[in-house]
């Protein structure tokens, strides 16, 4: 190996799973130092996102489930993340192969799937400000601070009057985030593991909540791209108030109102969603559940950016589109992957507007779903034990499998010579 030019090793080593690269760190201590080395982890994240390997598509349902990008074939069960024992764990957000995990406010934990490595985030109790109210709705976001090389939360709770109830009440007879609600925001530092209170929320803010808007869809986990977390306002039709993409910087703990698209009318009135398509924020226009529009935000900030990518329309066997969300483009750009009416994923030519679903055996009914990429990105300053021990658990795993493998076949040869 040492005849062998760093630059190479290194060229070879990015191009490889991150199982496979926990396997090498035992070939020798250079080789340890090289794949632990935070350069080595970077260029393996973005070789790993520019060629679109090592990715997964993460389900989540009251367990969560794995499917490999490039197969999109078995779903495999999550079963090692640090909340499983509580059951009903939701991922909030994946960025650079970090997940968010929430079972409930008091229980939250970031996990990196491929390392195993895991952090218990420490927890502030919500408590309303007054005794006349009640906590409401809690948003979630997860996102990166590139400045600080930091990864955040951000936990926006709601304060609602006790005889509106929990769900996001409020008045203007839509049941939903009157300005007679409050609002509490905090920060949560993973490097520091403090909690920071925000001052000086927007007014506009009081009208995030609507009745059930949140709660389908996932639409509370905040969508994190450039460097903010977005969350959609809902329109009020009654009070002339138009949908809303609220940004909240996180490298500077600031809110800010994002420029949208011109959207065509059309004839129809129409919902906006967000989501995130490689990196780039894009807004999802559903018209009365017949069609979508898909346009993405090619450079972020700047409202002239905005692309119309493609509309979705006219699919057979789709009867609405009740909900739809773009993942990823294919390898060679001609399709993109799509999440529709939060129970299956279909690949879909917008070119010759053909559309196909994608069968996968072991998962769930419903879903939401997630784009993962694999990654060395670290949680914890301390030793890598959480690598050793998913070691020997993968060779369990695989000693187990061989052993059944075995056994079928003892059988099968068993059942041919009695036949």
């Amino acid at each position: 190996m040492s005849k062998i030019p760093h630059e190479i090793i290194t060229d070879i080593f990015q191009q490889l799973p991150v199982k496979s690269l926990l396997r090498f760190r035992s070939l020798s201590k250079p080789i340890c130092s090289l794949i632990d080395g935070p350069d080595f982890i970077k260029f393996h994240l973005y070789h790993s996102i520019t060629a679109k390997s090592n990715h997964s598509v993460i389900l989540k349902e009251w367990d969560l489930f794995t499917v490999d990008f490039d197969t999109l074939s078995d779903a495999v069960e999550v079963k090692h993340h640090p909340l499983y024992a509580a059951g009903g764990t939701e991922v909030i957000g994946s960025v650079n192969g970090l997940v968010f995990l929430r079972h409930s406010e008091r229980n939250l934990a970031v996990y990196n799937l491929s390392t195993r490595e895991w952090k218990k985030c420490f927890v502030v109790e919500i408590k309303p400000p007054r005794r006349d109210l009640i906590t409401g709705y809690v948003y979630y976001g997860f996102g990166y601070d590139s400045v600080g090389d930091d990864y955040k939360v951000v936990r926006m709770a709601q304060f609602v009057r006790e005889d509106e109830g929990g769900g996001g009440g409020g008045g203007y007879g839509d049941g939903g985030g009157g300005l007679g609600c409050e609002y509490e925001v905090r920060v949560y530092s993973l490097k520091n593991d403090k909690w920071k209170k925000i001052e000086d929320l927007p007014i506009c803010l009081k009208l995030l909540s609507k009745q059930f808007f949140h709660v389908l869809h996932r639409r509370g986990y905040g969508v994190f791209a450039g460097h903010a977390l977005h969350w959609i306002i809902p329109q009020r039709r009654q009070l002339g108030i138009r949908d809303c993409v609220l940004g909240f910087d996180i490298r500077n703990d600031k809110f800010f109102e994002l420029p949208q698209p011109n959207y065509e009318s059309k004839g129809m009135s129409f919902q906006v969603d967000i989501g995130v398509l490689e990196g780039n924020l894009c807004v999802m226009c559903n018209y009365e559940h017949v069609c979508v529009d898909v346009w993405v935000m090619r450079e972020y900030g700047m409202k002239e950016s905005w692309c119309k990518m493609f509309s979705v329309q006219g699919i057979k066997w789709i009867g609405a589109f009740m909900f739809l969300r773009p993942l990823i483009y294919s390898k060679d750009g001609g399709k993109v992957l799509l999440e529709v009416n939060d129970e299956k994923l279909v690949w879909y030519d917008w070119k010759n507007k053909h559309a196909k679903v994608v069968k996968i055996r072991g998962g769930p009914n419903s879903y939401g779903s997630e784009m993962y990429v694999e990654s060395l990105v670290r949680i914890n300053d301390g030793d890598r034990n959480g690598w050793k021990k998913q070691q020997e658990i993968d060779e369990e795993e695989e000693k187990r499998k061989a052993d059944r493998k075995k056994r079928d076949n003892f059988l099968s040869v068993g059942f041919k010579l009695k036949l």
